[in-house]
């Protein structure tokens, strides 16, 4: 068996009026993340991680903020299609690992929904998937609530 990591990091900035997606539902909120896409820092963390592991470069790459197809797309998408590349390659998802840093909303609350929908997504069990929130304890752009950061780590294997 050939096994392999990846790690993911995205940032977007809060503006107030556009709908927050994290994690591939939308969670209430006076503020939403800016983006080409929906701007879900979540699912464009894995996308990275999963692309990363597998040496297929990374989501602007496949997905730029130049191609008008992309503009306002559901990140769900580029997430199937990140796994339909991936499994091209003979790879499957072994896990992931990610933590979500934003001071509010408290995203505690809505991981077990994104956990369900984002293995859906990507044909795993919900057990695979495991993501965490924290705050910056008010410093930073995030302690600013300016912006949202996310970091994930993803294993992924295929049968030689």
């Amino acid at each position: 068996m050939k096994i392999r990591t990846g790690f993911g990091y995205d940032v977007h900035q809060l503006h107030e009026g556009l709908p927050f997606w994290l994690g591939g539902i939308q969670v209430p909120h006076t503020h939403g993340a800016l983006g080409h896409s929906d701007a879900d820092v979540l699912i464009h963390v894995i996308c990275d991680a999963l692309l990363g592991a597998a040496n297929l470069r990374d989501i602007g790459f496949h997905f730029p903020d130049t191609d008008p197809q992309y503009k306002g797309v559901d990140s769900k998408r580029l997430l199937s299609e990140v796994l339909r590349l991936l499994r091209e390659k003979g790879y499957e998802v072994g896990n992931i690992d990610s933590t979500v840093c934003l001071e509010q909303p408290k995203v505690n609350p809505h991981i077990p929904e994104m956990r369900r929908v984002l293995a859906a997504v990507m044909g795993i069990a919900e057990d695979d998937v495991s993501i965490k929130a924290t705050t910056t304890e008010k410093l930073g752009f995030v302690g600013r609530q300016e912006g949202v950061a996310a970091y994930a780590t993803v294993l992924i294997h295929k049968f030689i």
